[in-house]
Formats: structure tokens, C-alpha cells, sequence
């Protein structure tokens, strides 16, 4: 591939990605959206989504002075983890290295003197204005790190167990499946000291507490730095939402993970860039706007406990309460998942699903999906 074709596949790709995130945010970003019957908003999604569009936004310049990007094209289609790494290495280092950059306007006018007095473009000084340009992104935005540190997104009380409720949320962007995942988790504290303060004696939420959410770690200030660690050890594609879910149970003797939910972006689908679905590439390369010639998939993982096992106080011993993780062993993609449930997506722009319908592919390549069509500005589900 030459330098002219390969600068044009880059900016398909990072055309196709911005198209991708904009349905996303269409159709998560809906007020009424939830995760299943009720679950949580879908809402708490966007945030995520705004760290990878700050992430492609990055990669994007970064190219502009080190020419090296690479994606997955035969596994998920998203950037490979080097690429995800070498953005949270330069953030670490921005602000040492823009000290020794001239700001971009004094640049600017290098380069306007250079062209004057040497009839030539200035290619090292468009690097340093390139490089500029990048660090100010990444060390102003929020990017899609290996790791995003929980946070409690919103809080409620069981009136049944009379315990505070957590929705926690946090994401890892995983190196072995090159898949950016979202995790949301309902967990209920039976902490002493969190109890007196949320919870109040008729077991409703004390109002007189005003908690600015979302609140940066787990509410719990004793426990929220473990929690961290935790998360940062318990996030990889390879641990089942039950795994996950058992050990959070197993660590913390007062925190009981009612829900797990991971959401999994991607793989995404593109003719002329992608290589891991041949059949979906060679439909998809009939579409006449190679801009509309892709398809983004995601999954929705859940696993929630169906009863708890109380706490047992002995004499001599005692064990704390204990989840019974419910898994759907009736459906052999769930019980492999290690989840009670999960939902299979995908997000079509309306030239490549009318591709595909031409060509009687719906049925076979989305068998199991939930198909929602980008169609102006508007996204369309269960067509």
C-alpha cells in the first residue's frame, strides 16, 4: 500500500469511527433507554463514549508527526493496545514535553519566515505543530485509559435489606481482545458507618445527605481505594461477569454485588479495512458511500443474584453473607459467558443494511442481534 493509499484508509477509518460513536450516543443517549426491563439508564454509558471519541480524536494527531497507527483488522476492528498504552504514557509525560514545544502561534510563524526565505514547506516544523497539538488533547481530554477508575454513578436504598445501593461504573480497554468494556455494577453495603449516615431509621434514604454524584471511587471512603484495585485486577475479557461478581462477593465481607453488567464495544465491521468477517466485508463492499459501508457491534453481558445466602454469626466463627449467582445454564452462549442474560447488538447505517437485506443476509449474519439502523439523524431498533 502506498503513502497516498494508506493516508486515505486512515481517514476512512477515523471517518467511520466518528459515524460509529455518533449512532452510539443516539441511541444510548436516550432518556428513557434502560439496560433490560430495569435496569439501569444506558445514559451512564455516555461518558465512556466521550473518552474514546477523545481518544480517536488524539490518535488522529498523533499521526501527524509519528505516522504509525495500527487496528485489529483480522480481530475487533479498534486500535491495537500499543496504541491505547502509548496514549496513557504521553498524557503521564505532557506537561515536561510541552515546555520544551514553542507555543503553535509562535510556530506558525517559523513557518511562514521559512517558506518565505526558503521556497520550501516546512515539514519539521508541521511535525512539532502536529505534536503540539496532540499533547494539549490528551493532557486537556479524558481518554479511554487501559483502566478508567470506578465511580458511583448513582446511589438508592433497599427498602428490604435496608442497605444503601450503589451503581458503580468503570472500563478497561482490554489488550488480549482489543475490545474497549464498560462495567456497571449494583452493590449494596452493609458497612455500619455508611448505614448510619445514608439509611435512616424507617430504612429510607436520608435526604438530609446531599452526595454530588457522580462521585469519583466507591462511596465508601474505607473501602473505595480497594475497590480500585480490585477493579483494576477483576476487568479482563477473559473473567465471566460471574467470576467478577463472586470474587467482588468473596473480598469484601460488606459489599454484596447484586447485578454485574459488561458491556463489550465492538467488534466493528468495515470493508476495505477490517478482515474478521469475510462474508459481512464482501456484502458491505457493494455499498455505494464507502462512509456507510460498516457495521458496529456490541454485548451486553449480566449476571445477578437470585437469593443471599444471610450471614451466619457463631461463637466461635462466623461467615458473611454470601450471593447465589443466578446462570442461565439453559443457553449454551450464556452459560459460556458465565452470565443470567445478554443481548447481542448491532448498529447498521441504512445504506449498508439495505446491502445487506438485498443481498438475504439479515437473517443469517444477525440471527441473534438486536439490529438498530442509523438512518439520518435518527437510530431505529428492531427492524
Amino acid at each position: 500500500m502506498n503513502a497516498v493509499d494508506r493516508n486515505s484508509a486512515v481517514t476512512h477509518y477515523f471517518t467511520i469511527m466518528a459515524s460509529a460513536f455518533s449512532g452510539l450516543e443516539q441511541f444510548f443517549g436516550q432518556s428513557d433507554r434502560r439496560f433490560g426491563d430495569k435496569g439501569p439508564p444506558t445514559l451512564h454509558l455516555l461518558p465512556y463514549l466521550d473518552r474514546l471519541r477523545n481518544s480517536f480524536t488524539s490518535w488522529q494527531n498523533r499521526i501527524g508527526f509519528t505516522g504509525q497507527f495500527k487496528i485489529a483488522q483480522a480481530e475487533s476492528g479498534f486500535p491495537i493496545f500499543q496504541n491505547v498504552l502509548e496514549l496513557e504514557n504521553d498524557r503521564a509525560g505532557a506537561a515536561t514535553r510541552l515546555s520544551t514545544i514553542p507555543a503553535v502561534s509562535k510556530l506558525r510563524e517559523e513557518m511562514a519566515d521559512f517558506i518565505l526565505r526558503q521556497k520550501e514547506f516546512p515539514a519539521a516544523l508541521q511535525q512539532q505543530i502536529a505534536e503540539r497539538l496532540y499533547l494539549e488533547q490528551v493532557s486537556a481530554g479524558e481518554i479511554f485509559s487501559p483502566f478508567v477508575l470506578p465511580t458511583t454513578v448513582a446511589v438508592s436504598v433497599n427498602p428490604q435489606s435496608r442497605r444503601p445501593s450503589y451503581l458503580v461504573s468503570w472500563a478497561a480497554f482490554d489488550g488480549v481482545s482489543t475490545l474497549p468494556m464498560i462495567y456497571l455494577a449494583t452493590v449494596e453495603d452493609s458497612s455500619e458507618n455508611v448505614a448510619k449516615i445514608l439509611v435512616t431509621a424507617e430504612g429510607k434514604p436520608n435526604e438530609e445527605v446531599e452526595i454530588p454524584l457522580p462521585v469519583g471511587g466507591l462511596l465508601n471512603p474505607e473501602l473505595a481505594r480497594t475497590f480500585d484495585d480490585f477493579c483494576a485486577r477483576n476487568s479482563a475479557y477473559s473473567l465471566t461477569p460471574a467470576t467478577i461478581a463472586t470474587n467482588m462477593d468473596r473480598d469484601f465481607p460488606t459489599l454484596h454485588p447484586k447485578s454485574v453488567r459488561r458491556v463489550v464495544l465492538g467488534p466493528l465491521y468495515s470493508t476495505g479495512l477490517t478482515q474478521n468477517s469475510g462474508r459481512v466485508n464482501e456484502i458491505l463492499d457493494r455499498v455505494r458511500r464507502p462512509e456507510n459501508a460498516w457495521v458496529m457491534t456490541w454485548t451486553v453481558q449480566e449476571v445477578f443474584s437470585k437469593r443471599e445466602q444471610p450471614a451466619v454469626k457463631g461463637f466461635f466463627s462466623s461467615t458473611p453473607a454470601i450471593q447465589e449467582f443466578h446462570i442461565e445454564t439453559h443457553d449454551l452462549e450464556a452459560a459460556r459467558m458465565g452470565v443470567s442474560t445478554y443481548e447481542k447488538h448491532a448498529l447498521v447505517p441504512h445504506d449498508a443494511y439495505q446491502a445487506l437485506y438485498a443481498a438475504g443476509e439479515i437473517k443469517p449474519i444477525f440471527g441473534n442481534f438486536k439490529v438498530h439502523v442509523i438512518s439520518g439523524n435518527q437510530v431505529v431498533s428492531e427492524v
